[in-house]
């Protein structure tokens, strides 16, 4: 005898049914983290101020990396 109450998932149906499921799980995440934005705080002097400083972990990246001076 068989067992013909087994309930078998093909796997097309399978993939159908996890994406479905992971289109609205994304769209569930993703609702809270929309949020309006926000204008720049900076003025203009600000936003043109030399921001680059050449520290030593620079230095030593282009050192390691054969970087002419």
């Amino acid at each position: 005898m068989k067992d013909e109450n087994k309930a078998t998932v093909g796997r097309r149906d399978f993939l159908r049914k996890v994406g479905v499921g992971a289109v609205g799980a994304g769209a569930t995440l993703a609702t809270p983290l929309i949020a309006p934005a926000h204008a720049d705080s900076e003025n203009n002097d600000e936003k043109r101020k030399a921001r680059y400083k050449e520290t030593d972990h620079v230095k030593a990246y282009y050192r390691v990396n054969r970087y002419p001076t």
